[in-house]
């Protein structure tokens, strides 16, 4: 329970339009009790929030234990898979404890972003070599439990990760990941506990990690109880060709035939898709989360996002492999990616881009009462500077347009969950000292 706030915004985004000074209101459920517009003054006793207030900004797509990475895969050159080789290394290194500490850190900076909600895409299961430990949800709850430490929410997408590649076992490394079957993986994910700030839902990995013939099992896990379930999907072309000679069909259409594609279902990258892809998935108002910072870091490719919208796709953005942590960079990538792909400009409106990282974000991670500034949603809510060298000088009533392709996550002020101020004046309430965590948890990994 977190005890009634109000809160004045001096600015606040209300999904289709900027409005200057609003009273908003928590009460002790962590939801917003209620919003009142035309306050030109901030009521007695009110918490002022000076800048551009938007709902908390949803991470539809995160593995934390990448945050490790960065900088150092930037050395010499490579593909998708020379980059899978180094991330291997890290993996090995990973205990409950470290996971637990690296997350904390990487949520805590998330939550500096604006962060309010992550999607964990969550695959290192076991100990080195494959061995439960004694608590065989130790990794996960490891997550779960840094996501409290560090404010904000977690929807953990506990995955199936079952083979090396259409049916060939798993490697060495990969044995951290995989329960063998996807019946032993429901087995061990049905033991998770939802509530609080935290949600379980279901993920295949890939096409390439879980076997067709139980593709079906996963999906119906996440059906039975209503949970939302991810894939990486077509992220690589080398993936598509093995799954054509595998099974002589896309990976999308493979999906499709076992059931797995839907609206509580988000493919993840969606990159190289054909025009029958393309369909099926918009079809079947199944989502796409892009993840504009990795997709070109990893020089992946662009996706078809304009089409797949078009198509009945809702769009979500993820960090993925935290190259950076800015959801605004990413709400932005995406439509400059766009841009230079059809040499034409204004493919979203800031208003969309601002809805694909809010509301329909949270959406995807099975929080659709999130992601709004409305009576009745959780009071999850972040403040952007529009005052600052990067923002300074724009219209306040262009404070959408400001936010998507100006600021980053630096201009961050406030971060607000369940009412409770998580991040303040761009300190963090919870951990003191983020740069410190992040430099600590990254370097016991190393040792």
């Amino acid at each position: 329970m977190t005890a009634p706030t109000t809160y004045w915004l001096e600015h606040a985004w209300l999904g289709t339009h900027v409005e200057p000074g609003v009273i908003l209101t928590t009460g002790p459920d962590g939801r917003i009790t209620d919003l009142r517009t035309g306050a030109d003054t901030p009521p007695p006793g009110a918490e002022v929030l000076r800048g551009l207030t938007v709902p908390g900004l949803a991470n539809a797509h995160s593995h934390a234990f990448h945050r490790a990475l960065r900088s150092t895969v930037q050395v010499g050159s490579g593909t998708f898979w020379t980059w899978r080789d180094f991330m291997y290394k890290v993996a090995q290194n990973l205990t409950p404890d470290t996971y637990y500490a690296l997350a904390r850190a990487a949520y805590a900076e998330m939550a500096l972003a604006g962060i309010t909600n992550v999607g964990e895409f969550h695959y290192v299961h076991h100990a080195p070599g494959g061995a439960p430990y004694a608590d065989p949800n130790a990794m996960g709850e490891a997550l779960i439990e840094a996501a409290a430490a560090a404010g904000i929410r977690i929807t953990l997408l506990d995955t199936a990760y079952l083979s090396a590649g259409f049916g060939e076992a798993p490697n060495a490394h990969q044995l951290r990941f995989s329960d063998g079957t996807a019946d032993a993986w429901a087995e061990r994910a049905s033991a998770l506990k939802s509530g609080g700030h935290a949600r379980v839902g279901a993920a295949i990995h890939s096409v390439r990690a879980v076997p067709a013939d139980q593709l079906a099992t996963v999906a119906r896990w996440a059906e039975e109880r209503g949970a939302p379930l991810h894939v990486h999907l077509s992220e690589q072309t080398a993936e598509n060709d093995a799954c054509r000679a595998a099974h002589g069909r896309t990976p999308t259409q493979l999906l499709a035939d076992h059931g797995v594609l839907g609206p509580r279902t988000t493919g993840v990258h969606n990159t190289h898709l054909t025009d029958a892809d393309i369909a099926l998935l918009g079809g079947t108002t199944t989502g796409t989360c892009m993840c504009p910072t990795t997709e070109r870091d990893l020089a992946d490719g662009i996706g078809p996002a304009a089409r797949l919208q078009h198509a009945g796709s809702p769009l979500s953005l993820g960090s993925d492999s935290h190259a950076v942590i800015d959801l605004l960079e990413e709400a932005r990538a995406m439509e400059l990616n766009e841009r230079l792909r059809s040499r034409t400009r204004g493919h979203w409106t800031a208003n969309a881009l601002l809805t694909a990282a809010t509301a329909d974000g949270h959406a995807a991670l099975g929080l659709p009462d999130a992601g709004r500034l409305e009576v009745g949603a959780l009071a999850d809510f972040t403040t952007i500077a529009l005052d600052s060298v990067r923002t300074a000088g724009a219209v306040p009533r262009l404070g959408a347009e400001t936010a998507v392709f100006a600021a980053t996550a630096s201009d961050v002020r406030h971060t607000v969950v369940a009412g409770r101020h998580i991040v303040r004046d761009g300190a963090h309430t919870l951990v003191p000292d983020v740069p410190s965590a992040l430099s600590e948890s990254i370097a016991a990994l190393r040792a």
